[in-house]
Parts: C-alpha cells; structure tokens; sequence
C-alpha cells in the first residue's frame, strides 16, 4: 500500500476531528464535548501502526494546542503517551469487543486528561471543577464504539488496510 494513498484518507479526517473540537457548542455542554483528536488518532494508530504514530500525534497535539490557546506542548505530550501506549498494546486492544475497547480507550483519555490537567496545574492554570475536567473520557468512551464503526467504513470503502 502506498503511504500517500493513506495520508489522503488519515489526514484529512483528523483535521476534521480538529474541526469538531472547534465546532462551538452551548454552554452547558463544553463539559461533555469528547477529546476528538485523540479518540480519532487512537484508532488510526491501531489501524495502521506504520503510519500513524508518535510523529503524527506529536504535530497534532501541537495543532490542537495552538487551537484551544493552551501551553504549547501539553496536548501534544499528552497524545504522544496515548499514542506510545497505544502503539505498545493495539493487537491486544483490537482483538477486544466494542465494548472492551471503550474501558480501555475511557483508561487511555482518563490518562491525557491527568496528564494535562498536571501540566496546567504547574503553570498555575488548574480547573475549577475537576469533575467536570474529567467528563469528556467518559464521553469518549461511550462514542468509541460508533466512531470506531464509521472510520472502520471510511477506512474499507478507500481500502487502506485489512487489520479490522
């Protein structure tokens, strides 16, 4: 497979993950909005491991950094541990049920959320509420298996791999 045919499908759709981190939503559901870039670049990761990986998610943990207005550096950094751990286990995590991928992509989100929120609690930067912090892992969990569903199609329609 040609690694050109693969980043014409992969990077687009994380930038669109960047978009949905930009779409702006109602006030009372900032808290519930999923960390996209990460549940986008932790299935890439497993569905092509040779290439999408610490390089990728390094640039857009960068991108999304600069996005939001963060410390430069803390979602990257928090993309590239999910990434490396992803990398580390993905053929025991996508031999797993829908159902058991969500509690170990809700294990993998909890970490970058803890992560960052270290980061910015360094910086002096610490959220108010950190229950509230904390809700977009569960989120993502419950959206895994139907995001999963639908870049597992985008991915077969542009026959990119055959892992899942």
């Amino acid at each position: 497979m040609q690694a050109s045919r693969c980043y014409r499908v992969v990077v687009p759709t994380m930038l669109f993950s960047l978009m949905l981190v930009l779409l702006p939503l109602p006030e009372w559901a900032h808290a519930f909005r999923p960390d996209w870039v990460t549940l986008f670049m932790i299935y890439w990761a497993m569905a092509m491991p040779e290439f999408v990986g610490l390089l990728m998610a390094w640039i857009f943990g960068l991108l999304l950094d600069v996005a939001q207005g963060t410390i430069l550096g803390q979602h990257a950094l928090g993309l590239v541990l999910v990434i490396w751990l992803v990398q580390m286990t993905y053929l025991r995590i996508r031999v797993a049920s829908l159902i058991q991928q969500a509690l170990v992509i809700f294990v993998l989100l909890l970490a970058k959320l803890l992560l960052t929120l270290w980061v910015s609690g360094l910086v002096g930067q610490a959220p108010e509420n950190i229950t509230l912090y904390l809700l977009p892992s569960v989120t993502g969990a419950l959206i895994w298996p139907w995001l999963f569903i639908v870049l597992r199609d985008i991915r077969r329609r542009y026959t990119l791999t055959n892992r899942f």
